[in-house]
């Protein structure tokens, strides 16, 4: 089939059409709308303040003041409280016991509680670290008062004595934590895998629709197949060129590696996807049937890439449910090059897995050379 047979059955499928122009880039711009922010802030908080006192409220605006909180409600008892977080009005709660400062001053220890919901992963972290912090720095400043008030010591001896150790933290590659940066920037890959192989699929079918009937996919050769699916490859690597131009100069997100080995990885990337694809079809010989099972093989890509999970606590099920996802590979080269800007021989290494590809590519050419031969003989 020539380009133009091919373009006018493109535009003339409009699921087709669809799935590989504006769908693509409206969930792309979906995604980026979701996570613009970049970073978590005001998180709503309540306070169950029991003492009532200068201290306690001090407490309580040492925790309004983080960027990552907001004190949006005192509550006077802790079912109000509780209520609240299982409701989803807050994230969390602070209880500041009774005879707080009455505790302090006579030099004993009163406890702090923070409850909070660790269903949201992410949030529950934030959160967690912005109250130890808020709460860490307000002792400090008691310790420090409590200290000069004692007499016969200076402010930076007070500070030393409150604070023994100092730590420094310096995050690394993504040195402002933006989460946009952090999560955009892989599920948009792992939106483009999915749209790969699905479009595959329907490229296929289209193509086998045109040749007739349910017979259509029982007349594709090998040779058509991968002419056919030839024609889109340029486009499925424009979609992955998009997204990096929009990343890594359209945000200007730190880009320490090479745009061509992600470009050439992305290209080894989108050829097993479309191998997968068109095994998928030939397996079932069924659109609906294989729009599900590519569904099934890469709605977990995004779980399974190490991004947010790490990939040492994973289970040898998703182990080896990752190493048969292209998308996995893939990222590995992605956050090599952007972060670490390593060298091609280290891009090529983690790529050496794609060469399994190999094994569906060839049971795609025995299913279609089969069918294709069953279907001759009952002629």
């Amino acid at each position: 089939m020539t380009f133009r047979a091919q373009w006018q059955l493109f535009y003339r499928d409009k699921w087709l059409f669809s799935c590989l122009t504006w769908v693509p880039i409206l969930l792309a711009l979906s995604i980026w709308a979701i996570f613009f922010h970049g970073t978590a802030r005001d998180l709503p908080i309540g306070v169950v303040d029991l003492s009532h006192s200068q201290l306690s409220r001090t407490i309580s605006r040492q925790l309004d003041a983080s960027a990552t909180l907001a004190v949006n409600d005192n509550y006077s008892d802790v079912s109000q409280a509780k209520n609240a977080l299982i409701s989803g009005d807050i994230y969390a709660y602070v209880v500041i016991p009774g005879q707080f400062d009455r505790d302090i001053y006579r030099g004993q220890s009163p406890q702090i509680s923070a409850f909070y919901n660790s269903q949201y992963i992410l949030v529950g972290k934030l959160v967690s670290s912005a109250i130890i912090s808020a709460v860490g720095t307000a002792n400090a400043q008691i310790e420090v008062l409590g200290s000069l008030s004692d007499g016969n010591t200076t402010t930076q001896s007070a500070v030393g004595r409150a604070l023994t150790i100092r730590t420094q933290i310096t995050p690394l590659f993504n040195k402002n934590t933006n989460y946009t940066q952090f999560l955009v920037s892989a599920i948009i890959p792992a939106l483009w895998q999915i749209f790969i192989v699905a479009g595959t699929i329907l490229i296929i079918t289209a193509n086998a629709a045109n040749k007739g009937a349910a017979a259509g996919s029982t007349r594709l050769s090998v040779g058509q197949v991968m002419t056919t699916l030839s024609f889109y490859i340029p486009l499925f690597l424009l979609q992955g060129a998009l997204f990096l131009l929009w990343f890594y100069v359209g945000f200007d997100w730190p880009m320490n590696g090479s745009f061509v080995a992600l470009l050439f990885a992305q290209f080894v990337t989108c050829i097993a996807c479309m191998i997968m694809g068109a095994f998928f079809y030939f397996l079932t010989h069924d659109a609906a049937r294989a729009i599900s099972v590519a569904g099934a093989f890469t709605a977990p890509s995004f779980a399974f890439m190490g991004i947010t999970f790490p990939v040492t606590d994973m289970n040898t099920a998703a182990l080896i449910w990752r190493s048969l996802l292209p998308i996995s590979h893939y990222i590995e080269v992605q956050v090599s090059q952007v972060s670490y800007g390593v060298s091609w021989i280290v891009a090529l290494t983690q790529l050496l897995p794609m060469l399994g590809y190999l094994l569906p590519l060839f049971l795609t050419y025995l299913l279609i050379t089969k069918r294709r031969n069953s279907s001759e003989l009952a002629v």
